[in-house]
This record gives C-alpha cells, structure tokens and sequence, in this order.
C-alpha cells in the first residue's frame, strides 16, 4: 500500500429519483439529466475523478435499460468507462460489494472512491482536498465516509457526529454515531452539537470492505462474488449473472455495513454539495435573481418571487405567486408548492397506480443508435423524429400491422428495403410497405435526422420482428 497508489472510482448510477419527476423518470432518472447546466450529474462526477494523477479508470454500475446511453455520455464527457449492469435492482449494498470485489480484483487492497452519480459537487478542488485527506485513514484500514457541515436544519439529510481527531486534524476523525433523518427540532439541535450532513460517499480499502461485508452481511457478499465471477461480456459491457445476483438481499450500504462497522471515519468536507434529491434543492444550487426566482429554459416569473420555473420546449410562466416550483417538458407539466416538493414521489406513485404513461417514461426515448421523438400518436397514425448518430444502425426488420414513410430532413441516409440499399439525402423520402424488410443507417459524419410517419390497424412499439441487430436484441 503506497501512497501513489491511485484511487479506483466506483459510480453508482442505478436510481430512479421519482422526487424530480416529470424530467427524472424510470426509463432516464436524474443522474443523466442536464437539470442544473450542460452536463448531467452523472457526467459531472466522472469529470470530477477524471484526473489520471490520482484516480484510476472509473467503473459505472447502473442498470440494463441505461447501458448505451451511460456509455455515450461517459464518452461525451471525455471519460469512457467500464460500465457494469445490474440485472435486478437491489439496492446500494448489493452495488457496493459488487465495486468491492472488482476492485480487489483489478489490484488487491485498491482503494476505492463510491460516489452516488446523482449528486452534485460545486468545488471539484475543495472535493479532491478532502478525497486525499480520506485517503491516509483508508489506506490504513478504515471506510471513510464525506460529512458536510450543515448550512440549514434540514430533515432530508442523514447526520453524523464525529469523534476522536485523526492525527491531529480537525477535518478527519472517528465517526461516533450516524443518526437518522431527523425531524425539524432534532435537525436544530444537531447544528448546534456539531453533527455533520452525511452524504452517502464513501472511501475505503477493497479488502476492508470485502472483510465487512462478510462479518455483517455474508449473503450479500455471496452474491456479489459470484455475479462477478459469472459475469460475461456482451459489446463492451460487463453483464453480473443474473440467478447470482438476484440472490442478494435488498439492503442499503448503510443498513448493512456502515451502522455496524467499527472502522468508520469522517472527513468534513469544505466544497459545496447537494444530493438535489428534490425540486427546492435544484432551486437552491441554482444562481437566483434579485426576487430569488430561478428560470431554467424558457420561461418568465412576473410579479413572482422565490419561484423555479424549469422549462424543456415549452415556454413557461408564472404571475404573481410566491415560493412555488414549475416544471414543463415536452409531455407534462406539474406546479408545487416549494414546501410541498416531497409529496411528489406520492404524485408519482398515484399515476403510476392508474396506468399514465407519463409517469415512467419521456416523449422522448433513447436508443442504442439515437433518439426517437414521439410528436403525435393517434388510433391509425403516428409521427416520429429519428435521430440517428454517426454510425449508429437500426435492426434490420419488418413490421407486420404498419407500412412507414420517412423524410430525410439532414444528413444522409443508407436505407435498405427489401433486397434494395441506396442512399437517401436530405428532402428526399421512401416508403416501407407491411411486412417489408427494412433498416436505416448512418454511414456519414453528421447525426442524421428523419420524420418517420406510421400508418396502419396497430402502431404500437411491439409490433417488430428483428431480423439482424448489431446491438445484440435479436
């Protein structure tokens, strides 16, 4: 173990985030959403560990349904990663032994950086100050986890209380006890007694958190280990097996190691931090105007204060009221009181009860090739904007209930119907009879865009039979 040992990154990236609905949906949560700036939390945080110097290359865990679209933002933001895939949801503990064991298989006692992929981080210097000061306590033996003085009694948050100083510096020591998210009162009187906000981040040796896994959660363990010796690699990303690691208990890393270790410490981190777990926290890390509105997107506030308007494609506005979040994409719209933002996973939870459509999924979709819009739906028809990237290719298919007419609208297209392949460019445009073999490809160096218009007795996303599919969905 030396000190130029460099840090393993381990990036947790399978949430939901249903509090920041409508943009933060199941199939994209709020770690791949620009909601705060250009890049997504998720892309922030592999920036943030992007220095060769200290950290080594990152490993992503995150779920199955986002596997080519966290690559392709790994690589927008100049950091590919490892991407690992979860086959079943189980919760941080499962995730973290997982990291764990790869990691102590990369190199034997790695030390290993677990940050969530949805939080956000404003001072990445301040952030790499406190990583190196964690890592004289990880290197001999204890998890450290990042605590954050509190700026407000805020009772989303868990806390901590730090103990004995670690070498003599007040920013490091043992951690005496992790408390619950308390209520307001409780909250006010942890401000005052020096606890500290827990943000869920941890570093820790691979070998001391593989031996504390198998003191307090041994099954879990189990599972981790073998899902990762089972693992195969299917086009660049590594697959757990699935039997394996569905026999791990759902758990928390908190639950099931981190309340029950002894070898806990704390660095109080100086760097601005939030976990923008709901609507009135991206109002406050946002810059805010001289009534303390927020407008995200297009938008206008009129005789309004204390307000966030976040806007994607729809201009928004508000008049007159006070302290009130509003958010619009291209398919819904929701209105909160700020003091209310915690009621809308309840929101959530009751659409999903009645079967809308929006509540787990955008108008937008992504695929492994690009994006597909939904503009209109109707009961014969349906209008669609295609994007597809450069190199990007859709399966080679047929549809038995629908024939399809496509416009090219930028960019060149290589399309091939029946036993025909030929280029297409732009204002040019071809018909897919029913049943017709068919597929679109990008070969050019611009992302390509069509409006694709279906026709017929049923439209919906099911009806496809795939023939060919580089992606591997055949």
């Amino acid at each position: 173990m030396t000190n130029s040992q460099k840090i393993i990154p381990i990036l947790l990236a399978g949430g939901a985030g249903a509090r920041l609905w409508p943009v933060s949906r199941d199939d994209l949560p709020k770690q791949f959403q620009p909601l705060t700036g250009e890049f997504s939390s998720y892309q922030e945080t592999l920036r943030r560990v992007g220095d060769p110097k200290v950290y080594d290359a990152p490993i992503v865990i995150t779920n199955d349904a986002f596997r080519f679209f966290s690559r392709r933002q790994a690589e927008a933001a100049g950091h590919p990663a490892t991407v690992v895939l979860e086959p079943a949801r189980r919760d941080s503990a499962a995730a973290v032994a997982v990291a764990a064991v790869m990691a102590e298989r990369r190199a034997a006692g790695s030390l290993v950086l677990a940050l969530a992929a949805d939080h956000m981080v404003l001072d990445d210097d301040l952030f790499t100050k406190s990583v190196e000061l964690g890592a004289t306590a990880a290197r001999d033996g204890k998890i450290v986890v990042f605590g954050l003085k509190p700026t407000e009694p805020r009772t989303s948050y868990g806390y901590i209380r730090p103990g004995t100083p670690i070498g003599g510096n007040p920013d490091l020591a043992l951690v005496d006890a992790f408390v619950e998210k308390p209520n307001a009162e409780t909250a006010l009187d942890y401000l005052r007694k020096g606890y500290l906000w827990n943000s869920g981040n941890f570093l820790f040796r691979s070998d001391v958190m593989i031996a504390e896994f198998r003191k307090h959660a041994p099954a879990i363990l189990e599972a981790a280990e073998e899902s990762v010796a089972k693992a195969t690699h299917d086009l660049g990303f590594v697959r757990l097996d699935q039997e394996s690691f569905e026999r791990s208990p759902k758990n928390s890393i908190d639950y099931a190691v981190i309340e029950k270790t002894k070898e806990m410490a704390v660095v109080t981190g100086h760097f601005r931090w939030s976990d923008v777990g709901s609507w009135d926290a991206i109002w406050e890390v946002l810059d805010r105007d001289d009534k303390d509105n927020v407008i995200y997107g297009e938008g206008m506030a009129l005789n309004s204060s204390g307000c966030l308007i976040h806007s994607e494609g729809i201009y928004t506005t508000l008049v007159g009221v006070e302290d009130l979040i509003a958010v619009s994409t291209r398919d819904a719209v929701m209105v909160v009181p700020k003091n209310k933002v915690q009621d809308v996973k309840k929101l959530v939870d009751e659409m999903k009860a009645r079967a809308i459509p929006q509540a787990d999924g955008h108008r937008r979709s992504h695929r492994p090739w690009g994006t597909v819009d939904s503009v209109v739906d109707g009961a014969r028809y349906a209008v669609k904007h295609i994007t597809v990237d450069c190199g990007g290719m859709l399966s080679l298919q047929k549809h038995m209930h629908r024939a399809e007419h496509w416009v090219v609208v930028s960019g060149t297209a290589t399309i091939t119907i029946g036993d025909h392949t030929r280029l297409v460019t732009e204002n040019e445009s071809v018909y897919v009879p029913v049943g017709v073999v068919h597929r679109i490809a990008n070969e050019g160096k611009v992302p390509l865009e069509l409006i694709e218009v279906r026709t017929g007795s049923y439209i919906a996303e099911d009806d496809i039979q795939r023939i060919e599919d580089i992606y591997a969905r055949v």
